[in-house]
């Protein structure tokens, strides 16, 4: 049985899917056992494969492609454990004028805002017409959105770092607990 989908990328961004020769839609394909179509001058394509979580995460990919990331990052969610969130700017946000501010929020001062919330959280974010992006691992994808949408309502930029360095202990003493456990229990069954 085949399965496909239909989407649609901005113009601008059909050239990095398409990649230098085809190499980053050949690779892309090859990688998943799937079949791209690409419309360069619609922006339309059209994914079919005969396996449906593969073509799921093509599509993935390819939205993260199409909302701004590098190939590269985007990949990432080859991985099992890794998340695609997008955040629509247009439940933030009043008034025209408005949209450049709240973006502005995000990014910060020559980018240290979006690169704090990154290292904090150990995501990628790109910013990207009217949408932040989030990829990263299920847990840290959630942390960030948290982060971001409290920006995007207003939050003070300390707030927000508090919180996530508060999250961010937490998951690393989780994952510390986590570590000593199982090594007790190594221990235990020799």
């Amino acid at each position: 049985m085949e399965y496909s989908y239909e989407l649609k990328i901005p113009r601008d961004r059909v050239a990095v899917l398409i990649g230098k020769k085809g190499e980053i839609k050949r690779n892309l394909e090859a990688e998943t056992n799937t079949k791209l179509e690409v419309d360069s001058k619609e922006g339309d394509v059209k994914v079919t494969g005969k396996d449906a979580l593969s073509l799921f995460t093509v599509r993935e990919i390819i939205k993260a492609i199409g909302r701004g990331f590098n190939p590269d990052i985007a990949y990432l969610l080859l991985k099992q454990d890794y998340m695609f969130e997008i955040i629509n700017l247009n439940d933030f946000v009043k008034s025209k004028n408005h949209f450049q501010r709240i973006k502005g929020r995000v990014i910060g001062s020559e980018g240290k805002s979006r690169k704090t919330i990154e290292d904090l959280t150990e995501t990628y974010i790109c910013v990207y017409g009217k949408t932040i992006s989030i990829i990263g691992g299920s847990e840290n994808v959630g942390v960030a959105r948290r982060a971001v949408e409290s920006l995007l309502s207003g939050s003070p930029h300390s707030s927000v770092y508090k919180f996530l360095e508060k999250k961010r202990r937490d998951m690393k003493r989780a994952e510390f607990l986590e570590k000593e456990m199982g090594e007790l229990n190594d221990t235990a069954n020799t």
